[in-house]
């Protein structure tokens, strides 16, 4: 039971296979405002911890890691990426 090796099928796509962008497909970086669609963050920022990327909500100062914030249909973030910081 414990020391077995987990065996992926073929073609399974690890975290590291996802793409890091919005809805729409743009490309997120660290220090982009995004407006998220998920456990009423509001507006946030993508910061870079030492757990991996997380957005911050502005709003209230919650923290989501990005992994949570995945549409399972399009395996794009659920967030929109903003132009500037909003106000």
């Amino acid at each position: 039971m414990f020391g077995k090796k987990r065996i992926r099928k073929p073609g399974h796509r690890g975290p590291e296979d996802l793409p890091f962008a919005d809805m729409d497909g743009k490309e997120l970086h660290v220090g982009d405002y995004v407006e998220s669609f998920r456990y009423a963050l509001g507006y946030c920022r993508i910061l870079l911890t030492d757990k991996g990327y997380v957005y911050e909500s502005l709003e209230n100062g919650t923290r989501i890691n990005w992994a949570r914030m995945i549409d399972a249909s399009t395996k794009y973030q659920k967030v929109k990426k903003l132009d500037k910081k909003p106000t």
